[in-house]
């Protein structure tokens, strides 16, 4: 029989590779998201979705048609990390999480849903994706965004720690920086691939922040970059494997530099580097990262095999498939 998806957030940059991706195994998939003006339609324009849910309808929709689901999988957020709209980051991020959570739970369907790796912080507690409650509790998030992930992170590990009822499959994903194909209308949430490439193919140089940190050089600050199709591959995994549950990250395993990501897009675009620094702004440099690295044990412990892409091949195939394409949509 036939799998029947729901994506919420479906028309956004990872939701929309998670749809296409299903729509090609042949899945029936829903989506719930917002449109709104401008180009997000494209990311949906190649694939097949039975259905598309206003946001603000989806429990109703659930109530009518929920049965029929074998999965959801939770992409919809704010999720812009300068958001400081306190209430507006419940209502769009905490709260429908929390319904969701709460209907898979007694509908008895597995439920995917995206947590972050802002909810590290400053790093300083490290990036293991125990999802004890006394390890959460050591974790201080920097931003709104972050914090909205980590507090359902921590609602998850108290009802397990007092034995409460769960859907029957359960993983929170912790991304890290992922980028790829369908981030356009992100805007200034775009990578940072997305948004040299057009410098890059202009031969304008690429612009990075000066470093304020002495152990680290100007385009030294380290990223765990992970490409949106290896994210992709996990979670098609962990709906063909529903006997595992958790909170597990998703990156590579492996901190690369922002200098390393501007000279592997102009290596894959044919142009010779040129790169220059500026200050970081100050309204975010108490708040900047200078490293994030996923500890990747936990998922492979759990049983995923698969490899990741190198920075240098996720970037080569982003440019050549898709940036450099008049097309360049999933």
């Amino acid at each position: 029989m036939t799998k029947y998806i729901l994506v919420t957030g479906g028309a956004g940059f990872i939701g929309s590779n998670i749809v296409a991706a299903l729509s090609d195994k042949g899945y029936t998939v829903a989506v719930c998201d917002w449109l709104e003006q401008g180009d997000k339609w494209k990311n949906l324009a190649k694939h097949v979705v039975t259905d598309f849910i206003d946001p603000d309808s989806l429990m109703d929709w659930l109530a009518v048609q929920g049965a029929d689901l074998d999965a959801i999988i939770h992409m919809g957020a704010i999720s812009a990390t300068t958001e400081t709209d306190g209430d507006m980051i419940l209502n769009r991020n905490f709260r429908p999480t929390r319904a969701l959570w709460d209907w898979c739970t007694a509908t008895r369907t597995p439920f995917l849903y995206a947590s972050s790796a802002a909810t590290y912080g400053d790093g300083s507690a490290g990036f293991d994706d125990d999802q004890s409650e006394d390890r959460l509790a050591t974790l201080h998030p920097l931003n709104l965004y972050g914090w909205s992930k980590h507090a359902f992170d921590k609602v998850v590990a108290r009802i397990e720690k007092q034995g409460g009822p769960t859907p029957p499959q359960w993983a929170g994903l912790k991304f890290f920086n992922v980028y790829g194909p369908n981030e356009y209308h992100k805007e200034g949430m775009k990578s940072v691939i997305a948004q040299s490439y057009p410098k890059v193919a202009g031969g304008e140089p690429v612009t990075l922040f000066r470093s304020h940190h002495p152990d680290y050089e100007d385009g030294g600050q380290l990223r765990d970059f992970v490409y949106v199709k290896d994210c992709v591959k996990v979670i098609l995994w962990l709906l063909d494997n529903p006997h595992v549950s958790g909170l597990f990250n998703l990156g590579t395993g492996k901190a690369r530099s922002f200098r390393d990501l501007a000279l592997a897009t102009f290596k894959a675009a044919g142009v010779e580097p040129n790169i220059t620094y500026i200050d970081t702004p100050e309204a975010i440099r108490d708040k900047y990262q200078y490293f994030t690295e996923a500890n990747m044990t936990k998922l492979r412990q759990a049983g995923y095999g698969g490899n990741f892409y190198s920075l240098e091949d996720g970037i080569e195939d982003y440019v050549k498939d898709y940036l450099g394409k008049d097309d360049p949509y999933l």
